[in-house]
């Protein structure tokens, strides 16, 4: 399966195929034709799929790696020396390449090291978790984390390719699985309602797994409309952050070391839209239904904290724009709108 994605000067392929990393040299060398490759990859992904990777390019191209460790907690500044000067002893050009291997984390921050090494140099994505298969590894959004809160230094700067291997997934920890599909109820609540009611004709993510390959093209597709009409986030593209306010403020509370992204987001989208239901922006029974495909997947809809705990990482969260918030709601699952409001939104002593 092909896509792809048409922003003139930026666009590209991306390939969604069983087995599509046995034959990663020639679709690389259909977009790139410099002589360096660097990999960036993490300590669980690496052992599995890295060697092959790099013993397949280094028929065609000088190639080296980097293997950093793995978690949310490497996506920050501290890590992008390391890159950089793993790409300065390669004598890496801006005629060169990097690719990312791995999850979100990886993409995330070896995108800005490609989007800031030298003002700039290419980078393809091989995204090998679900949530960056379906979400982070399309659309360009590069970043890494500060104290204060997640993704709040960045750059949007697109890939050259993306290659997409669902059976990679058969190597995930299931609760890794689980995460993911938060991502992708998330593409059924804001723009399918036909998607969201076949992941709820499903009773797991085993008796969904035969539909992957359809699901997850569904979903790079959505997210690939969106980013063609609104590639630097002022518009559309915003109804992509369904559930982040709250997401990206659970993570941080807890150090990025309990609820993954995937959980946190599906946290998110359920507690906005009870939210939202009770402030009568939403119809009612929507919640209910997402609480009820989370629970099939195994995500969770709370985590016991009061909003007021959270208040300060949702006043600095990007969203937050001239002192308004912007949050996503659902006219009804399938159809989300932008409403902005401030962050007295949220009530602070809410249990969420």
């Amino acid at each position: 399966m092909k896509l792809y994605v048409d922003l003139a000067k930026n666009s590209y392929p991306i390939y969604i195929e069983n087995h599509i990393l046995t034959d990663a040299r020639d679709y690389i060398s259909e977009i790139f034709s410099g002589k360096k490759v660097m990999i960036v990859s993490d300590d669980n992904v690496y052992p599995l799929y890295g060697e092959n990777l790099k013993g397949t390019l280094s028929e065609r191209f000088e190639c080296y790696s980097l293997v950093l460790p793995h978690g949310e907690a490497t996506k920050n500044f501290q890590s992008l020396p390391l890159i950089y000067n793993a790409l300065l002893e390669a004598r890496m050009s801006r005629s060169d390449l990097v690719i990312a291997l791995g999850g979100g984390v990886i993409g995330d921050l070896a995108g800005f090291a490609a989007a800031s090494y030298l003002r700039g140099v290419k980078f393809v994505q091989i995204p090998t978790s679900l949530l960056a298969q379906v979400d982070s590894s399309v659309g360009g959004k590069t970043a890494v984390d500060l104290p204060q809160g997640k993704n709040l230094v960045g750059a949007f700067y697109q890939p050259s390719l993306v290659l997409i291997d669902p059976l990679v997934l058969d190597t995930l920890p299931k609760r890794f699985i689980n995460d993911g599909m938060g991502e992708v109820i998330k593409y059924g609540c804001i723009k399918d309602k036909d998607l969201f009611a076949d992941l709820e004709a499903h009773s797991s993510f085993d008796d969904l797994k035969k539909d992957l390959t359809r699901i997850i093209y569904r979903c790079v597709d959505i997210k690939r409309i969106v980013v063609e009409k609104d590639q630097f986030d002022t518009g559309e593209r915003m109804l992509l952050n369904f559930g982040h306010t709250l997401a990206h403020t659970i993570e941080q509370y807890y150090h990025y070391e309990r609820e993954s992204h995937g959980e946190a987001v599906a946290i998110g989208m359920y507690q906005i839209t009870k939210l939202a239901e009770e402030k009568g922006l939403t119809p009612p029974g929507e919640a209910e239904r997402i609480q009820n495909v989370l629970k099939t997947y195994g995500l969770p809809y709370k985590c016991g904290l009061p909003l007021k705990g959270l208040m300060g990482a949702v006043t600095l969260d990007k969203k937050n724009l001239g002192g308004n918030l912007n949050v996503i709601l659902l006219h009804q699952i399938g159809d989300s709108f932008v409403y902005p409001t401030a962050p007295t939104f949220f009530t602070p002593e809410v249990m969420i």
